[in-house]
C-alpha cells in the first residue's frame, strides 16, 4: 500500500513536497491544504483535494503522514504540536536555538497522541547535523566548521517578509572567504559567528513605510541577524523578480581531526552542497524523513524525533537485503 501523504500549506516547499512524492512510487499524495482560499490554488497533480487547511483534522484517516510546510518564525512552532495530535507529521523548523524548546512541546503531544514527529529535517538542520554527528563521532579530537551559501535561505527570507513594512524581500546567506581557506589549511581557527558569515538582504518596502525602523530591526533580530555583519539593500518589486527569482543554496560541513598516540596524523572530512533550488531540495529530504515516520509508526514508536534518531535505512524504499547487497 502506498504511502499516503498530505501537505500543509502550498508555497515554493509544498510545490517541492508535491514534486517529490511523484518520484516516490511508494507514495501518494492524498490532500493539500492551504489558509488561502482553495479554489485560488492550483497545483500540478490531477485528481487530488485542496482544501482549506481548517478541514485537514477531517482527513486524518485518509493520510499516514502529514509534511508541514510553514515557516519556522511563527507557522511551525503551533503548526506542529497541534498537527501531530491528529497525525504523524515532518517539519523543517530551522531556528537552531529553540529547536530544543519546540523538541519538548512536539514531544508531549506526539506521545499524548500516540503519533511519531520528526522535526528540523532538511539539510540544515538535517543532513548538515548527520554529518557533524558522523565526523565528530569518528574524529572525537578535532574542530566542527559549518559554512552556509553562497545562497538564499528561506528561513531568514521568511523572517525579514514578516517585519512591519516590508512587503517582499530575500536574504542570501555568504561565507567569509578567508575563514573557509583557514579551515581547510588545517589551522583549526577559533571562529565567531560574524567571522563565518555575513548577511545580505535584498528588501521591497511598503509604500510610505519607515526605512530606517525596517533595516534597523532586520539588523537587531536575534536568532537571526543580529550576531552578523549584515547588509540591506533596498529595491523595487521588479528588481526582485528580475535578479533574485531564483532560490539557490549549499555549504559546506567539516571536521578537521587528528589521530595516534600523540596526534600526529591530521584528517579533514568535508561534506558539502550545491543546490539549485533549496526548497526542492529540503522537501526531497522531508519526504524521504515521510516514510521513515511511517515505518516508525508502524513498529510502535512513538513521539518527537529528529534525523539524529532515525536509523538511515528507514529513508530508503528498498529492504533490508537490497541495500546491503547494492550499497555496501
Amino acid at each position: 500500500m502506498s504511502i499516503r501523504v498530505g501537505i500543509f500549506g502550498y508555497g515554493n516547499l509544498g510545490r517541492g513536497v508535491e514534486c517529490a512524492v511523484r518520484q516516490n512510487p511508494d507514495m501518494e499524495l492524498a490532500a493539500v491544504f492551504t489558509r488561502r482560499d482553495p479554489a485560488s490554488v492550483k497545483i500540478l497533480s490531477e485528481g487530488v483535494p485542496v482544501l482549506h487547511a481548517d478541514e485537514a483534522v477531517s482527513m486524518r484517516d485518509k493520510i499516514d503522514v502529514m509534511i508541514l510546510c510553514g515557516g519556522s518564525a511563527t507557522d511551525l512552532p503551533v503548526q506542529t504540536p497541534a498537527m501531530v495530535q491528529h497525525f504523524c507529521v515532518i517539519d523543517s523548523f530551522d531556528t537552531h536555538a529553540k529547536i530544543p524548546a519546540h523538541f519538548a512541546a512536539v514531544d508531549e503531544a506526539a506521545r499524548a497522541a500516540g503519533n511519531v514527529a520528526i522535526i528540523s529535517v532538511g539539510w540544515d538542520p538535517g543532513l548538515f547535523s548527520l554529518n557533524r554527528m558522523y565526523a565528530g563521532a569518528i574524529l572525537p579530537d578535532g574542530c566542527d566548521y559549518t559554512f552556509w551559501g553562497k545562497g538564499v535561505s528561506q528561513g531568514h527570507s521568511d523572517a525579514i517578509r514578516r517585519v512591519k513594512g516590508v512587503k517582499n524581500g530575500k536574504q542570501y546567506t555568504i561565507p567569509v572567504p578567508a575563514a573557509l581557506d583557514a579551515v581547510r589549511s588545517g589551522a583549526n581557527p577559533e571562529l565567531t559567528t560574524r567571522e563565518k558569515h555575513t548577511r545580505e538582504c535584498f528588501v521591497v518596502a511598503e509604500e510610505g513605510a519607515d526605512l530606517a525602523a525596517i533595516e534597523r530591526e532586520i539588523k537587531e533580530m536575534p536568532n537571526y541577524f543580529a550576531d552578523y555583519d549584515t547588509t540591506v539593500h533596498f529595491i523595487t518589486e521588479e528588481e526582485l523578480q528580475r535578479d533574485h527569482s531564483g532560490i539557490p543554496h549549499g555549504g559546506f560541513v567539516i571536521r578537521s581531526g587528528k589521530t595516534g598516540w600523540n596526534g600526529e596524523h591530521q584528517h579533514l572530512i568535508e561534506y558539502s552542497l550545491k543546490l539549485d533550488s533549496n526548497p526542492e531540495f529540503t522537501s526531497s529530504v522531508l519526504v524521504a524523513y515521510a516514510r521513515a515516520a511511517y515505518r516508525m509508526k508502524k513498529e510502535g514508536m512513538l513521539g518527537c524525533k529528529t534525523v539524529l534518531d532515525v536509523p538511515p535505512a528507514y529513508l530508503s524504499p528498498k529492504s533490508g537485503e537490497e541495500l546491503r547487497s547494492s550499497l555496501l
